[in-house]
């Protein structure tokens, strides 16, 4: 038995949480239910558990009548999210779980809460860092990542700790994504690298509230969990056994062409240029002292071009890229120019973020080696004309 009432709001982003983990073909029927347990103390947890990934988030309400139910996961969460905004009541009647909000009523059928496994406990954290940061650094890397599961290190994120410094990084074979950011280890000199599913790391990263600190328990020797959370809300993640690449090394070069654009206006000219490829059809960016032309054409059906303002350094260059993968790697760059570097048009060339100068509205790029910490390297495609 239980029985509280919450607040329609707080139960829709608890509830949001924790179906994250909900499989939509479960192996076993019970592990498409969500685990509601109410203690006299006011405290509501909501829980979700696919053997792979767990969810947990914690709320305050006014529980009447302790208890632990399970119902289905993915209708309550659909049910919640259509609610009034009223105070929620839900109570158990018999075999039913009763969720009443203003005049709508609904009634689901409990699941056997005695066959529910048991969560895992999470790893002790490691550190923390700001939500936000670690929000952006995960969007960053995972388009990165590669679909394809027989391949499993390559749909992963590794995630490298030396002291305060975390490097999360994915490859797909054809680019790597990398961010180097600072955290506040727990202990200092901790080091630590893993790999984590990049869908269930994307995923849990989306959902971080802005504003929060994010503690991350990496483990130890022997651990096979990562764990995440950030106030009331936790979640854990198997481990990726696979080794992952020596990707720190392949970010630096000697580079003999380098090309700053404005990122924005880039963006915008490539999307149109690319209008008119056709999949695996190349777009080629052909740098010049002062411009790049973008350019694109699927056979004799339609062909685009598109000339802006670059400011070169070294050797002039003609190089194609996929248009979508290199979309990916600009979308991860916020500042208001973008370096490419390269060696030739059958080398791979990196991406980076500029750092924003002093005077926004100028025409020339700052002057800065630097970066903001995230690297892309991406794989040209040859042409053959």
């Amino acid at each position: 038995m239980v029985e509280f009432r919450v607040e329609r709001q707080t139960l829709a982003e608890a509830v949001t949480w924790a179906a994250r983990t909900l499989p939509s073909r479960p192996a076993l029927p019970v592990l498409a239910g969500m685990l509601i347990e109410a203690s006299d103390g006011g405290a509501l947890t909501l829980s979700g558990f696919d053997y792979e990934v767990s969810a947990k988030a914690t709320v305050e309400t006014d529980v009447a009548e302790p208890g632990r139910v399970l119902v289905p996961g993915r209708l309550l969460a659909d049910i919640v999210r259509n609610l009034p905004p009223y105070p929620v009541e839900v109570a158990t009647k018999g075999t039913e779980v009763v969720v009443r909000c203003g005049s709508a009523e609904f009634g689901l059928q409990t699941m056997p809460v005695e066959d529910y496994p048991t969560l895992p406990e999470p790893p002790r954290p490691s550190g923390t860092v700001p939500g936000e940061v670690f929000a952006a650094a995960v969007a960053q890397v995972t388009p990165a990542a590669g679909r394809d599961e027989t391949l499993p290190m390559l749909t992963g994120v590794r995630i490298d700790v030396e002291g305060d410094t975390m490097w999360l990084a994915c490859t797909d074979r054809y680019r790597i994504a990398a961010r180097e950011l600072t955290w506040s280890p727990s202990e200092p000199g901790f080091t630590a690298g893993v790999v984590v599913p990049a869908r269930t790391l994307a995923d849990t990263a989306r959902a971080i509230r802005p504003g929060s600190q994010v503690a991350i328990g990496l483990g130890g020797t022997g651990d096979t969990l990562l764990g995440i959370s950030g106030g009331d809300r936790s979640t854990t993640t198997r481990l990726l056994d696979d080794q992952f690449i020596n990707y720190r090394g392949r970010l630096t070069d000697a580079w003999s062409t380098t090309a700053k654009v404005r990122t924005a206006p880039f963006i915008e000219a490539i999307k149109r240029v690319a209008l008119v490829t056709e999949r695996n059809t190349p777009l080629r960016l052909d740098f010049t002292g002062d411009q790049v032309r973008i350019r694109a054409a699927s056979g004799d059906a339609a062909r685009a071009n598109e000339t802006m303002p670059a400011h070169l350094t070294g050797d002039r260059i003609d190089i194609a890229f996929s248009p979508q993968y290199l979309l990916d790697g600009l979308a991860g760059i916020d500042t208001e120019y973008t370096r490419l570097e390269c060696t030739g048009p059958t080398r791979p060339a990196l991406l980076t973020a500029i750092p924003d100068g002093t005077d926004p509205d100028s025409d020339t790029p700052p002057d800065d080696t630097g970066d903001t910490g995230f690297r892309y390297l991406l794989m040209p495609i040859r042409l053959t004309a």
